[in-house]
């Protein structure tokens, strides 16, 4: 065994000790003290030995244990006596520096008792440091607060969590441990910049809403059409169920095999599906009005202003014949209590659709990582090396605009670009810089950090390096 396998040049190896599993390391410290930590003379004698054992990064597939003789000294001169320091070592934890910084790698990427495993430490310690790493990257990566906001929720870990993204970037800024008004709230009040928040889009949760009422005043509240169209093909489907009870066995199968026809738009219906659903339409007139009325109302958010979404929306609510207005209860209902809300965004069409992807993808990783928590899942979706969207916080230069020189003109025709300038008319000429001007080499400023990026989330995860 080579006496440099620390590569800790801190340290004197003495021996190597090999057991099954288990690297033994017994090293002293390379430079000792010189002088005194208390007063500075360097009257210094020993004063006994403390063997202290140190946790390394494991090694050849082995635990490894640093086994340091650390020396006690005294000061002749205060009196005083103090432990040798021993470098690389972690300040809070008997291990190195290294191994601490390589336990909060892993823990984005593996589960804790893995880890724990890998490294001979208690399963306990390892999520204690990876709670300090999580802490440190927070401070490391600063998201730009989104121009355009979307909040949605996802079901994970038996709660519903809430997720805030950029909806102009794609990216995802942030999860909250739950999606109650008092925590969405104090993120939203703790976010800096806020007041560059110009849209919200969000789903129907009164929480939401007023929390971004009270810490955003001035951003405009879009809710999100996928929302609001759901329910239109909730409503389809409550109807399809209510004529199972008039179905033998073998329609009830038939019928429950055609229900994505019955969901997709009818412009998007291949010969074969249309055949089909006529069939159904025709044979259940109940079923063929609910099915109008789902594409009516998507027909909707065809309007090309507010007014007009408002006229469509009532003229469809009150054309819907009353055997059928009880599927469709719940749809009218939340169109008419958030109205001003859902018609902003025929004013503004933000919508939070590419977030929806996302909740599938934080899914997937869920089920991938059985046993992370919720801090751990947070973790590995928001501070995934290589997942961050940059871009410069200054954009490149541009020749600014100033006072034009004017110089005249040759005397003959000035031909330029195939065409030919009159006589007489004076030629833009570049102005020269002036102190006040960017110069062309001046370096650009730190980039700004958008968020995880979820189509990269995505990626990395296909490739199994997520």
């Amino acid at each position: 065994m080579p006496a440099n396998i620390l590569n800790l040049p801190d340290f004197k190896v003495q021996r190597v000790e090999e057991a099954d599993h288990d690297y033994h390391v017994y090293a002293d410290v390379s430079n000792p003290p010189s002088v005194c930590t208390a007063c500075g003379s360097d009257r210094l004698i020993g004063h006994g030995r403390n063997e202290q054992v140190i946790r390394d990064l494991p090694t050849h597939g082995k635990r490894l244990a640093i086994c340091v003789d650390t020396r006690r000294w005294r000061c002749q001169s205060c009196g005083k006596t103090f432990m040798e320091a021993l470098p690389a070592v972690n300040a809070k934890r008997e291990m190195t520096d290294r191994l601490v910084r390589w336990i909060g790698q892993q823990s984005l990427k593996r589960t804790f008792a893995s880890i724990a495993d890998d490294t001979g430490l208690d399963e306990k310690t390892i999520r204690n440091i990876f709670r300090d790493y999580i802490n440190e990257l927070e401070q490391q990566f600063r998201f730009e607060t989104p121009t355009w906001m979307g909040i949605d929720e996802i079901h994970i870990i038996n709660k519903s969590r809430c997720v805030v993204s950029n909806i102009q970037n794609n990216t995802i800024v942030d999860m909250l441990h739950n999606r109650n008004k008092d925590t969405v709230s104090k993120y939203l009040s703790r976010m800096p910049n806020r007041d560059k928040v110009q849209y919200v889009a969000m789903d129907m949760w009164m929480p939401y809403r007023d929390a971004v009422q009270a810490a955003l005043p001035e951003a405009t509240i879009v809710i999100d059409k996928f929302h609001v169209v759901r329910m239109a093909n909730d409503a389809m489907e409550k109807a399809r169920k209510g004529l199972r009870a008039e179905l033998t066995l073998k329609q009830k199968r038939g019928l429950m095999h055609d229900r994505f026809v019955m969901l997709k738009r009818k412009r998007d219906l291949s010969d074969e599906e249309r055949l089909n659903l006529d069939g159904w339409t025709k044979n259940y007139p109940a079923l063929g009005e609910a099915y109008r009325l789902k594409e009516d109302f998507f027909g909707v958010y065809e309007a090309k202003s507010p007014e007009d979404a408002a006229r469509l929306f009532e003229a469809w609510r009150d054309g819907i014949p009353a055997e059928i207005r009880a599927y469709y209860a719940d749809l009218i209902r939340a169109f008419t209590n958030w109205q001003p809300f859902i018609l902003n965004y025929f004013e503004h069409p933000v919508t939070n659709a590419y977030t929806e992807s996302l909740n599938c993808l934080i899914r997937v990783m869920n089920r991938l990582g059985r046993g992370y928590s919720f801090e751990a899942l947070r973790a590995k979706i928001l501070y995934t090396e290589g997942a961050h969207k940059h871009t410069l916080s200054r954009p490149k230069l541009e020749r600014r605009r100033g006072p034009e020189r004017k110089v005249a003109e040759p005397t003959a025709g000035y031909a330029m670009l195939g065409g030919v300038m009159p006589f007489g008319k004076a030629l833009p000429m570049p102005r020269r810089r002036g102190p006040g001007d960017a110069h062309p080499h001046e370096p650009p400023g730190p980039p700004k950090n958008y968020g995880a990026d979820m189509a990269t989330l995505i990626e990395l995860l296909q490739s199994g390096r997520l």
